[in-house]
């Protein structure tokens, strides 16, 4: 029986406003950067393939030292690594905002996203060792997700404002004097968290995990893009090759930097897969459904983001209520429940079509919303509770992880489903005076057909047009079905799961 003192105070209770501002900042920096693209790219003269690196190399430098980051927390403390990692962040972002071009900015980009993973990992090891209780923990970590969600909500927001009156490069400053309060404050409202004998940090683990990372999710991102298969496919290849060396290099050791018998215990692997595949669906639907209000529906970019922002509100309502069902039900019952919500939601974006398409699309992202939330916090939960106090990093940065595989899943597969469908509704539908490299971007997608359409004359630009949109929702309804069959499929391995546990 747990005694009074292992319950969190007064103290506990603000280092946990302390933890929540690192995730609110990197929620807020990614979300606001898209807004302000189009301005510098202008601005900097940046190339198409420079802006995609501007966009990717702060996931890709996160994603590759998410488990190194980790297990170091694990092994030199998780409060040290957080306040270096958050003075580390603070000047990539101050460089980024005074880069005197895009090679720079890349840069920049890089050395915060690889300061961002030594971010997300150690909040959540310090939150479990600050907040013992369950109930309590439950209840952290509600607010914990809360955070991260509502800097999707005022990323674009404070974006847009900073853009408006001081120009893009102020928008990198946005969270300097966040970043500064938490060096202020956090040694002295945070405990020192760290496994005493996990031994000396293993530089070949983590070079074999960083590599693995890299090539699979850069192999993944590229076959999205539908250039190229041979490049991409040996990317992944060279990947699982490394992932492989990795894992028996974790075997052997008798210290591993990542704990692979985790992965024998069902209350760690469900609630792994259940977030992944809830990634994986959410990311792919977000990004075929932007593109829909924008070329299906014909809104600009800001109504469009304005037509999702319900879904997020929603979304910031339920998590901050959340702890009540963790403190209510079991993860298994959470993570079931939520994945068939999830489905429902799907369900609905599938045979969103005719004149009240626009209602079910706004509904169907509510109630996949509200399903994603509760997978998101009861699996944070299940996976901390699984292991020690002193493994928390490792086994978070392993969350973490499989989170950015899902969204490169999700975008690529879904994605390349929609593609698929779009290319083979829209047919022989491009007339042939409109050249060959014009034709093959409007098959390749339906912003690319809007602009030709629009460049032709009335009679074929119209027909183009119509046949495009026809195209279109009908690809967005065969990549929802996808995503609803997965949200269900996952809902049942994670239920069955439960059972032969018990």
């Amino acid at each position: 029986m747990r005694t009074t003192r292992s319950r969190a105070g007064r103290r506990e209770w603000a280092g946990l406003a302390v933890l929540s501002l690192p995730m609110l900042l990197l929620s807020i920096n990614n979300s606001a950067l898209h807004l302000v693209l189009p301005t510098l790219s202008a601005d900097l003269a940046a190339t198409g393939p420079q802006l995609l690196w501007i966009v990717d190399a702060h996931g890709f430098a996160t994603a590759a030292l998410l488990i190194t980051m980790g297990s170091l927390g694990d092994r030199i403390g998780h409060r040290g690594l957080l306040l270096a990692g958050t003075a580390a962040f603070g000047t990539a972002t101050v460089l980024a905002a005074f880069a005197p071009s895009a090679e720079v900015l890349v840069l920049t980009r890089a050395l915060a996203g690889a300061a961002g993973a030594a971010l997300m990992p150690t909040t959540l090891a310090l939150l479990r060792a600050m907040f013992q209780v369950p109930e309590q923990r439950a209840a952290a970590i509600s607010w914990w997700v809360t955070g991260f969600i509502a800097g999707n909500v005022l990323g674009p927001v404070a974006g847009g404002l900073l853009l408006e009156l001081a120009g893009w490069r102020s928008v990198f400053l946005l969270g300097v004097p966040v970043l500064a309060l938490l060096l202020v404050t956090g040694p002295f409202l945070l405990p020192e968290q760290r496994d005493r004998t996990g031994g000396k940090p293993d530089f070949t683990s983590s070079l074999l995990s960083a590599a693995t990372v890299v090539l699979f999710v850069y192999g993944l991102k590229e076959l999205s893009t539908g250039s190229g298969r041979l490049v991409p496919g040996l990317a992944i290849l060279g990947g699982l090759v490394l992932g492989w060396a990795f894992v028996r290099r974790q075997r052997r050791s008798p210290q591993p930097m990542l704990d692979l018998s985790l992965l024998g215990d069902r209350a760690f692997t469900a609630p792994l897969l259940a977030v992944t595949l809830m990634v994986f669906t959410t990311a792919g639907t977000t990004l075929l459904l932007a593109q829909h209000l924008q070329g299906v529906l014909g809104l600009p970019p800001l109504q469009a983001a304005i037509w999702l922002l319900p879904s997020t509100v929603a979304g910031i309502a339920l998590s901050a209520a959340s702890s009540a069902l963790t403190r209510r039900f079991r993860p298994t019952v959470l993570l079931t429940a939520g994945l068939l919500v999830a489905a429902a939601g799907t369900g609905l974006l599938a045979v969103a079509d005719g004149p009240a398409a626009p209602v079910l699309l706004v509904i169907g992202m509510i109630v996949l919303r509200l399903g994603a939330v509760p997978v998101m916090t009861a699996s944070t939960s299940a996976i901390i509770d699984a292991v020690p106090a002193e493994r928390a990093g490792s086994a978070t940065a392993l969350k973490e992880t499989c989170g950015e595989l899902g969204i490169a899943l999700g975008v690529t597969v879904l994605g390349s489903i929609g593609a698929a469908a779009y290319r083979s509704g829209l047919g022989d539908a491009v007339p042939g005076t409109a050249g060959a490299e014009a034709a093959e971007a409007a098959r390749g997608g339906i912003g690319a057909a809007v602009e030709l359409a629009a460049r032709l004359p009335r009679a074929e630009g119209g027909e183009l047009l119509d046949r495009a949109r026809e195209a279109w929702t009908a690809a967005l309804h065969v990549s929802t079905a996808v995503g609803t069959a997965v949200l269900i499929g996952a809902a049942l391995l994670v239920w069955r799961a439960a059972q032969r546990k018990r």
